[in-house]
Formats: structure tokens, C-alpha cells, sequence
């Protein structure tokens, strides 16, 4: 799933594909934004970790999960 992060401060947002449920990632955000770990620490689909302080954390946007389509679409 899509996560989009908003530093503030920060001229871009950060936007990672995780591969952890939208509960899991809401956990993450809530944990670090209640001052619990001081930092919001999320791991991509392709191992790299992403590290924001807390305190710079402006929005969280979490995607619906992805699904995966086979074949080919009428539209």
C-alpha cells in the first residue's frame, strides 16, 4: 500500500509502498505521535527503513491496499 508522509519544514513528502496492513501503519503513526518512540519508523517492500521525527510529522496519507490485477481491463 501507498504511504505518503508530510515533513514539516520539508519541501516534498515522502511516499513509500509498505508492504504492513493500514492498521499497522496507523499503529506506527500513533505510537510515535502520542511520544511513545519519538520517532515514526517505517520499513518499505524493499527493505529500506524510513526514520521522521515525530515532531516533523505534518499529515500521514495511507493508501488502500493494492490489488494486484492479471489480465487485461475493459474500461
Amino acid at each position: 500500500m501507498e504511504v505518503k508522509i508530510g515533513v514539516a519544514e520539508g519541501n516534498r513528502e515522502l511516499t513509500l509502498s509498505s508492504s504492513q496492513s493500514q492498521d499497522e501503519v496507523e499503529k506506527l503513526v500513533a505510537d510515535a505521535l502520542a511520544g511513545t518512540t519519538g520517532q515514526l519508523r517505517i520499513d518499505d517492500e524493499k527493505g529500506r527503513r524510513y526514520i521522521v521525527p515525530a515532531g516533523k510529522v505534518a499529515y500521514v496519507e495511507i493508501g488502500a491496499p493494492e490489488v494486484h490485477r492479471v489480465g487485461f481491463g475493459v474500461g
